[in-house]
């Protein structure tokens, strides 16, 4: 008997030695993917970067979820956990609306992105206008870099909210 339970022991950790190096090359082979893409349609380098970020962090999630099953983790014990996990984190979120409305504005930055990393400027308010390079396009702020060689944050939802003149490279 415990031959088997041995021999069932070393079969699980093959099986997630395997999905481990299956979801490892799943990830270079999408980084490679995401690199020749780039360079083939042009896109910006940190678009790409960000995207790849993304892809790995699923690609992760997915071989943790695999290798839950393999060891014996029940599906309504892993339901329950994403689920009160996913409530916690949208009751934070509601709670800070303003992170919200930034994430969402990052992302409509990110697909419909009128201004891109590198072009410089101006965000027009009534009393003080904001001027600078783009730096850094986040989840939740622009950084600006100022004549006077300063860093602005600037939170995304002020980008899409304000009125906005840009010079492209």
């Amino acid at each position: 008997m415990k031959e088997l339970q041995e021999f069932f022991v070393n079969f699980k950790t093959i099986e997630s030695i395997i999905v481990i190096a299956l979801g490892t090359l799943l990830r270079i082979l999408a980084t490679k993917s995401l690199t020749n893409v780039r360079k083939k349609f042009g896109f910006q380098k940190n678009r790409v970067i960000l995207i790849n970020k993304i892809i790995s962090v699923l690609i992760y999630a997915s071989v943790i979820v695999i290798i839950s099953f393999i060891w014996g983790v029940d599906e309504k014990e892993l339901f329950l956990f994403v689920s009160s996990f996913l409530t916690i984190l949208g009751i934070a979120f509601f709670a800070q609306w303003s992170i919200l409305s930034n994430i969402t504005a990052g992302l409509i930055l990110f697909v419909n992105y009128p201004v891109k990393i590198g072009d410089t400027i101006t965000i027009l308010e009534k009393d003080n206008n904001v001027s600078g390079e783009i730096k850094d396009i986040g989840a939740f702020f622009i950084t600006l870099k100022t004549e006077e060689n300063e860093f602005v944050t600037v939170p995304n939802s002020i980008i899409l909210q304000k009125n906005i003149k840009f010079q492209s490279k």
